[in-house]
């Protein structure tokens, strides 16, 4: 089982939250989607072409983040569909007794990633259906899969997935798109007032089955943006959202850190003013948009998870350069650092730079 020293990846990686010395330094790349998409085309390496994914993260010296979710939801009343529209557009259909959302997302050829072509909520009287949905839910916990899942990955890192959106970023990303929001919130306000106390107390059930549960860490996979979210949206509609949750979590004997891959100058002041333990996928530049410096000013004592930019495992980039950034990183946030790649190593992201970062944290000690 992979390790640094006697001391577990698991181990390592509640130390990291808990604020004490890890024993060296937690090398944790996620590497799913490289994973699939080379599978998928025939491009793996040739030593990794009858490897599993956990074959490649022992063989880069790698800890797993995200484990499989085992918090789940039916419904009693709503019926949901899916089928293929052609060969790279898939309709997902919600049927409810006061009318039906439909939402198509449009895939890349190997439909492993994909994107909404059409929102569910296409009016502000789709909202009323949408409600619907929200208040026919039922959450729970399958413990079943849970404890295989525990099996599955070992101790290479500490369970940890991401509950679904808060209200707003939801219908920004997921339910409605950023523009038909926003002139929604300028000209409809109220309504959408509405929906977001209403979505909120459907997030209740959903907290409490992730407050009973058993998974130390949890990430709020919000993907702010500054462009999407500038100061005045993120202290209006978002900020409120996530102190009650993370407060709610810390109550309960969680960590949480926030998803944030995306531009963060216009935000980067405002990390502080939530009680989470960490923020996940700062990118610093060339990729992102402010420096290291910037990054660990802001986050003062708060847990960096990633930290090295993607497009440093790209060829066009030399070598040198990444194994320098990833030196910075570690002498500038460690003890409370979780290395990994901001946002994930593309698909034609060199795994082999990979295996050298997990090599050279190791020798570290």
């Amino acid at each position: 089982m992979p390790s640094a020293g006697k001391r577990s990846f698991t181990e390592m990686n509640l130390r990291v939250f808990r604020g004490e010395d890890p024993g060296g330094v937690l090398w944790q790349p996620r590497l799913e989607f490289w994973y699939r998409a080379n599978k998928a085309r025939g491009t793996l390496p040739e030593r990794y072409r009858d490897a599993s994914l956990l074959d490649v993260y022992d063989d880069c010296r790698a800890s797993v983040r995200y484990f499989t979710r085992p918090l789940k939801v039916r419904h009693a009343r709503v019926k949901e569909r899916t089928e293929w529209l052609d060969a790279t557009h898939q309709a997902h259909y919600y049927e409810t007794p006061i009318g039906t959302l439909r939402e198509v997302r449009a895939y890349d050829d190997l439909r492993l990633s994909g994107a909404r072509s059409e929102y569910r909520v296409k009016s502000l009287d789709d909202l009323r259906i949408l409600e619907y949905v929200l208040q026919d839910e039922e959450w729970y916990w399958d413990e079943g899969q849970y404890q295989r899942d525990l099996a599955r990955v070992g101790d290479r890192g500490a369970p940890q997935f991401y509950p679904r959106r808060t209200p707003v970023q939801g219908l920004f990303i997921e339910h409605m798109g950023f523009e038909p929001t926003i002139y929604a919130l300028m000209d409809n306000r109220e309504r959408i007032e509405q929906y977001a106390a209403l979505a909120g107390a459907a997030d209740d059930a959903m907290y409490e089955v992730i407050c009973r549960c058993p998974v130390p860490i949890y990430n709020l996979g919000e993907n702010i943006d500054a462009n999407l979210d500038p100061p005045p949206i993120w202290r209006e509609h978002l900020l409120p959202w996530y102190r009650k949750r993370t407060e709610q979590l810390r109550s309960a004997g969680k960590f949480t850190h926030i998803h944030v891959d995306g531009a963060m100058k216009p935000i980067l002041g405002l990390m502080q003013d939530c009680p989470w333990d960490g923020i996940e996928a700062a990118t610093p530049e060339p990729q992102g948009d402010v420096t290291l410096e910037e990054i660990k000013e802001a986050l003062g004592d708060l847990v960096l998870l990633d930290g090295v930019p993607a497009v440093y495992f790209l060829p066009s980039y030399p070598e040198s350069i990444l194994m320098e950034c990833v030196e910075r990183v570690v002498e500038m946030f460690h003890p409370r650092l979780v290395l990994g790649i901001s946002d994930e190593i593309p698909p034609d992201g060199d795994i082999e730079r990979v295996k050298k970062v997990g090599e050279m944290v190791a020798a570290l000690g």
